[in-house]
């Protein structure tokens, strides 16, 4: 390809000149193309490896000389000969003559230079939607380098790239490792000894930087098969942590199936970054995006614009705060650099005004902005105020003007749903709350605590400009006062904003889902009254019927999820605090970004954090770990913990404390709680012999966790009347126990607990996959004779072939492929081309040019439901039957696969009359006696195969002698299949004379004869012979196509009749022995396309019975279909070819067959 005009010092230094003229000089490198084992090629080789030159990848190039200069200039390059001489040839015909009559050195240079520059420019601009544009040169010659060195198509791209040692064994191999979207990879060659390695980032099954004597600071990528230790980076944390990114989007593409597309609004950089690639940039971004989310519980979608160092003025405490502004789309937010000082979030819906104030010493560069409920916050110390201000503006004209009652001036507003929308809860939306159970005097502690955080709001504001500082943090840990609970929890969550930003989304979400009916809406209605059964507001039907709404609001908007067990629990606490609209965002907020998937269908996020907690207890309380381990107690309790927040274990009135610590604090609160219980329970569980006595410890412990401050009559707990004893144990204030969590583990961060959870997503999500590898495993055991070995290995290939759909693109979406709530063995489905594929490389019966036929008739008869695509069981029942089953299945199984469904080509000629009157329209009693005979379990047998017509049978022929083209006896087997042939011609025309004897006669005297028949011949002598021998000479032909021979000349009429019948030495010979497989363009028979002086005869057919007897009379065909086939071999060869073989459509096959020439 032509490059850029770059400067070289020394021509000759590792390059061998080819070809030369008095300005161009074509070179190749050393060691490339001949003589590649000598010891020059070997150290260059080396070099370029280490040195990471691009002559690994570009070995020809062409050099621009003048005779006065000592400098060269690069001016092309070439992976292979060819490429490099078209570019030659070009210069030769299209500027040696031009420059030859210039006069001056400088001017050929720069005429040169200026010519290519160019000519790359003009093939820039015909490129339609070059995505690498801003990467480098540098950048795209390494993801060049990685194509070609392990076969990768053009849809993998390239993220970063880094020298390292790889650790074979114990000697360190020096190279270059590649991570790209889907695979990590590693090349290095070193004296001859070349290592290549391929690891899908889908296979990953742990990360781990880690430091020991013999690998020193040194990366552990471990799979389910081996460990690879990589270490002697430069910068080992940045690309530790790409490692975790590209392994956590892996991990979400096996969860659920969402593949990674790159963030096309990311904006582009203002000059070229060296070696940095914009995937490498968009992955900086998401994960930057990610913190500033979680840190200020934002929506998906807010994407932080930019950060700096500031000082914040702070009324309440008369001083300036040093932290970080951060700007985003809808946000500006403070975080103080002294953790829990403070913390601000100003929606920019709120803001009225933004200006420079007066800069002074005191205050240099201050920025004040001003919200639309008279709130004024001031930063200083701004380095580059005025593009600050600029963004903020620009920010600002994109936002639209917020309601009249916006949420920081009115945070006690009224539900945005429209009464209409929102049909019988009239009586909700009157109030606030609807809780029966709150008394209508509020007693002494609860008006303390209104009191203190009306002190609270006068001093650091309300609403979601509030200040939250330390004081905010005791306040709520103190317990948030029953009137303003519902408020605080859409502040701290982020559902206020997210309220504010969607008005009438939630009423829009109940009119659409109004008499939907799905399996969420089913079993939300089956746990209805199970939410909450103990309490007055779940007594009644206005309360049954805002759950309902809620819970199916939250299920059309995210069928994802749909509906979870223990959602109903969670939302029920929210309605007792909140009007539906809220705690539908709360709900919003809990499932999508405070507790990540937790409640779909596996829920993953709950076993991860249970993860999480045992490493926890681990680390905090070792000798109660090793002790809950044996008993297996940790992974029992943590899970219902942590679905329902304690709601499903504890007393209410404690329980909703915890809640409230949550909105505020986190996941962390539920950690450090979960782990004080074990604490205060060491002693007794320590005693502990079986898992039942340590569940009662902790029952009977939760459920005297009381709030001795409640204001609301006692809700008895529905598992107290379960665990309580004779003695009633000891009541444990649930402040005492939130206290006791925060001095014993108070030391516990989001941060650790985010990188503690990756960890366990690792394991948790390779976890679930090995068990449905198991689970599908089982179920086949008993519909296969394949090995549990086979079954796993055969698994894994399925399963990568769905993958490589998902990363790679194909005809149909990832997403239609992988439905998670469809059995294991139903999950993971593929289409005809990747069908093709594991049917090329794994299925016993070779038929060479005619696989691709056979493979669609197999996909054909294998697709049940006609969507498609393939499932696993239905793969599996498919090969069984090639591999294990006997020749009659084997047989039996051939034969199918050339009728309907199989043989698309006959499917509506074979629909006699009464077959069309079955696809008329029937009434439901019709379809009542389908189904039940549907249910009735029967098996087939030979006799229910239908008949096989004279076309069909010549294209079984066709099947079956490519089959043999390439077995040892092959001679014998054509010999024997020719010999069938003829005898299943005449069987069938025996068979005619019997079914359709009074139809011919009746037809007879219409019909002009053949000279095989003369007039004069009476029918039943001689009219069976002549159609034989028709027949016959149909299949010669059709067998003589299959193997490419000239068929052999027609016999006369009156060796016709004195031969009735051609021998089957004659079938054999009329196509030679020489067998070849059919060609991709051969022409089939239809009913249509007859061949010259040849006709198909419709009224002959032959059953299953008569081939199977047929084939029983020739041992060489017993033999063959008898034998016994291995599948280990080919599944071997096929997983070694899975690091080869990428995309059939990848540029890079292009690439590397031109390397290899």
């Amino acid at each position: 390809m032509w490059i850029h005009p770059e400067e070289v010092l020394l021509a000759g230094a590792l390059w061998v000149s080819e070809r030369a003229n008095p300005f161009f000089v074509l070179q190749r490198r050393r060691g490339h193309g001949r003589g590649g084992g000598s010891p020059v090629s070997l150290l260059v080789g080396t070099l370029d490896v280490v040195l990471d030159s691009s002559a690994r990848v570009a070995p020809y190039r062409i050099l621009l000389q003048t005779a006065d200069s000592q400098i060269y200039w690069n001016i092309a390059c070439g992976s292979s000969r060819k490429e490099i001489t078209e570019h030659w040839d070009w210069l030769e015909a299209n500027l040696l003559q031009t420059i030859s009559i210039f006069d001056n050195d400088e001017d050929i240079t720069t005429f040169v230079k200026g010519k290519i520059s160019g000519i790359i420019a003009e093939e820039n601009r015909l490129k339609p939607g070059e995505e690498h544009e801003e990467d480098s040169g540098k950048f795209r010659e390494a993801e060049l380098k990685m194509r070609k060195l392990f076969g990768m198509p053009e849809e993998e791209k390239l993220v970063n790239y880094y020298s390292c040692s790889y650790w074979k064994g114990r000697v360190p191999r020096q190279g270059w490792l590649y991570l790209s979207v889907n695979h990590l990879c590693f090349y290095s060659f070193l004296l001859g000894k070349e290592v290549t390695l391929v690891v899908p980032w889908t296979e990953v099954t742990q990360l781990e930087k880690n430091a020991t004597l013999l690998f020193p600071e040194s990366v552990r990528v471990s799979t389910r098969d081996t460990e690879h230790f990589f270490s002697m980076f430069l910068n080992i944390n940045d690309t530790f942590k790409l490692m975790e990114q590209l392994a956590n989007i892996a991990m979400r593409q096996l969860l659920d199936n969402e593949a990674f597309a790159a963030d096309l609004s990311l904006p582009k950089p203002s000059k070229t970054l060296k070696n940095v690639s914009a995937l490498k940039r968009d992955l900086d971004a998401r994960a930057k995006n990610e913190r500033y989310r979680a840190m200020f519980r934002l929506t998906q979608e807010e994407r932080l614009d930019g950060h700096t160092d500031c000082t914040l003025w702070t009324p309440f405490a008369k001083m300036h705060v040093v932290g970080q502004l951060f700007i985003s789309n809808n946000y500006i937010c403070f975080s103080s650099k002294e953790e829990d000082l403070c913390q601000l979030i100003i929606p920019l819906r709120e803001v009225s005004i933004v200006e420079k104030a007066d800069s002074s010493s005191v205050l240099p560069c201050p920025v004040s902005i001003s919200t639309k409920n008279k709130m004024n916050f001031l930063f200083a110390n701004l380095k580059d105020r005025d593009f600050l201000v600029q963004r903020i503006s620009d920010f600002l004209q994109r936002t639209p003007d917020s309601s009249p009652h916006g949420f920081c001036s009115c945070p006690q507003a009224s539900s945005a749903v429209p009464p209409s929308s929102s049909p019988g809860s009239e009586s909700v939306q009157k109030g606030r709350h609807y809780h029966p159970g709150l008394p209508t005097a509020i007693q002494d502690p609860e008006k303390m605590k209104e009191e203190s955080w009306n002190i609270h709001f006068l001093e650091f504001g309300r609403g979601v400009c509030m200040y939250r500082t330390s004081r905010t943090r005791e306040l709520v840990l103190n317990g948030i006062p029953e009137r303003l609970r519902g408020e605080l929890w859409l502040l701290f969550s982020g559902a206020q904003n997210e309220m504010a930003t969607h008005p009438g989304y939630y009423g829009e979400l109940v009119e659409q889902a109004m008499g939907l009916c799905s399996l969420a809406t089913e079993e939300i209605e089956r746990d209805l009254h199970r939410s909450m059964p103990e309490h007055r507001a779940f007594q009644n039907e206005m309360g049954i019927a805002a759950l309902r709404r809620v819970l199916t609001a939250y299920a059309h908007r995210n069928p994802g999820i749909g509906y979870c067990q223990a959602m109903n629990i969670v939302t029920s606490v929210l309605l007792l605090y909140c009007t539906e609209e809220e705690a539908f965002w709360l709900l919003v907020a809990l499932c999508e970004r405070m507790l990540p998937d937790y409640y779909n269908t596996r829920v993953v996020g709950a076993l991860v954090d249970q993860g999480v907690f045992e490493e926890l207890t681990r680390s905090f309380l070792p000798l109660l770990y090793e002790h809950m381990q044996e008993l297996g107690v940790i992974s029992t309790i943590s899970l219902s913990w942590f679905l329902t927040l304690f709601l499903s274990v504890m007393p209410f009135d404690s329980a909703v404390l915890l809640v409230d610590c949550f909105f505020y604090e986190g996941i962390k609160v539920i950690f450090q709680v979960a782990l004080a219980v074990l604490h205060d329970n060491m002693d007794a569980l320590l005693s502990c012999s079986d898992e039942g006595e340590a569940m009662t410890i902790l029952g009977r412990y939760l459920d005297n966790v009381v709030n001795k401050q409640t204001v609301a009559p006692p809700i008895p707990h529905p598992h107290a009347l379960l665990t309580s004893g004779d003695e009633p144990p000891p009541e444990i204030d649930v402040f005492d126990l939130i206290k006791s969590s925060y001095e014993k583990f108070g030391s516990l961060r989001s941060d650790v607990i985010e990188q503690m959870r990756f960890k366990q997503r690792l394991k948790v999500i390779q976890s679930l996959e090995d068990t449905a590898k198991r689970s599908v495993v089982r179920a086949m055991m008993t519909e296969s004779a394949f090995s549990i070995e086979e079954l796993e290995e055969l698994y894994c290939l399925f399963k990568s072939k769905h993958m490589t759909s998902c990363y790679w693109g194909s005809s149909s979406s990832a997403a239609e492929r992988h439905d998670p709530s469809l059995p294991y063995l139903e999950q993971y489905r593929i289409d005809p081309l990747q069908f093709r594929q594991l049917f090329v490389s794994l299925a016993p019966w070779v038929c060479g040019g005619h696989n691709p036929t056979l493979s669609a008739r197999l996909f054909r008869l294998l697709d049940q439901n006609q969507d498609g695509l393939v499932n696993f069981k239905e793969f599996i029942t498919g090969l069984s039957g090639m591999y294990h089953g006997d020749m009659t299945e084997k047989l039996k199984l051939l034969y199918k696969l050339h009728l309907p469904p199989g043989n698309t080509a006959h499917l509506y000629s074979c629909l006699t009359p009464d077959l069309w009157s079955v696809l008329e329209v029937k009434d439901y009693r019709y379809y009542l006696r389908m189904w039940a005979k549907e249910k009735e379990t029967k098996r087939e047998t030979i006799k229910d195969l239908p008949r096989m017509n004279q076309e069909q049978f010549i294209e079984l022929c066709k099947t079956l002698y490519n089959m043999f083209s390439e077995e040892a006896l092959e001679q014998q087997l054509y010999h024997a299949i020719a010999t069938v042939a003829s005898l299943l011609l005449r069987i069938g025309e025996v068979g005619k004379k019997f079914n359709n004897g009074t139809k011919k006669r009746e037809t007879m005297p219409q019909t002009s004869l053949s000279a095989q028949n003369p007039p004069h011949s009476p029918q039943g002598e001689e009219e069976g012979p002549g159609h034989g021998a028709s027949g016959e000479s149909e299949v010669c032909r059709a067998l003589a196509d299959a193997q490419l021979e000239v068929v052999a000349p027609q016999m006369s009429d009156e060796e016709t009749k004195d031969d009735v019948s051609v021998s089957s030495y004659s079938v054999v010979s009329a196509g030679s022995l020489q067998c070849e497989d059919i060609a991709e363009d051969t022409v089939l028979i239809r009913g249509s396309e007859q061949r010259q002086g040849s006709v198909l005869d419709t009224d002959w057919s032959i059953t299953f019975e008569q081939v199977l007897a047929s084939m029983l009379t020739e041992p060489p065909l017993v033999d063959y279909f008898e034998r016994k086939r291995d599948i280990q071999a080919k599944m071997a060869a096929c997983k070694a070819q899975r690091a080869v073989e990428r995309q059939i459509s990848s540029a890079s096959d292009h690439e590397l067959t031109q390397h290899s020439t």
